[in-house]
C-alpha cells in the first residue's frame, strides 16, 4: 500500500510541476500578434503597425507599472510586438500615432519591469511611454485602447 500511495504522490507531484510550467512558459516566450523590431543603437530606430481589439484589462496583465500607477486600457492576452534592444539605452520614447483615439501602452522589461503609458497631452489621447535605463534584452509590448473590444489601427514608433 505505501508503494501506491508514493507513486500516486510522484505522479501528482509531476502533474503539479507540468503545470506550474506550462503556466509560466507564455510569460516567458510568447509570439507577438504583429511585427517585431530590433533597435541597435542610438541612431536607430523603428515604426511597426498594428490593431486594437483586445478584452483583456492591461491591469489583469500586469497590474501598475515600476512608478506603482494602475497600468489602463484593454489588449489582448499575447503581447502585439516583441522589442529588442541589443544594447542598453539611456532613454527612450515609444509613441503610438492611431489618428488620435484613445490608446494605451504597456511595456514589460527582461528583468520584469513594467513601463505604462496613456495619453501624451490633453489635445492627444494617443499613448506614449518615454522614460529611462532600458537594458538590453527583449521586451514584450501591449498596444490598448481605453474600450473594451475597440479596434483602432496604429503605427507604434520607437526613438532613442
Amino acid at each position: 500500500m505505501t508503494i501506491k500511495y508514493q507513486r500516486r504522490g510522484a505522479v501528482a507531484l509531476a502533474a503539479g510541476l507540468s503545470v506550474g510550467l506550462i503556466s509560466a512558459l507564455p510569460t516567458l516566450a510568447q509570439q507577438a500578434n504583429f511585427e517585431s523590431f530590433t533597435l541597435s543603437g542610438a541612431t536607430s530606430a523603428a515604426s511597426v503597425s498594428g490593431f486594437t481589439n483586445g478584452i483583456s484589462a492591461l491591469s489583469s496583465i500586469a497590474g501598475r507599472d515600476r512608478n506603482g500607477t494602475i497600468c489602463a486600457g484593454f489588449a489582448d492576452v499575447a503581447p502585439d510586438h516583441i522589442m529588442v534592444l541589443q544594447q542598453d539605452f539611456a532613454t527612450l520614447t515609444l509613441q503610438v500615432n492611431s489618428g488620435g483615439n484613445d490608446t494605451s501602452l504597456l511595456i514589460q522589461g527582461p528583468d520584469g519591469t513594467i513601463r505604462c503609458g496613456d495619453d501624451t497631452d490633453r489635445r492627444n489621447p494617443d499613448a506614449l511611454v518615454q522614460d529611462q535605463n532600458w537594458p538590453t534584452g527583449t521586451y514584450s509590448i501591449w498596444v490598448g485602447s481605453h474600450q473594451q473590444g475597440q479596434r483602432y489601427n496604429y503605427s507604434l514608433s520607437a526613438n532613442p
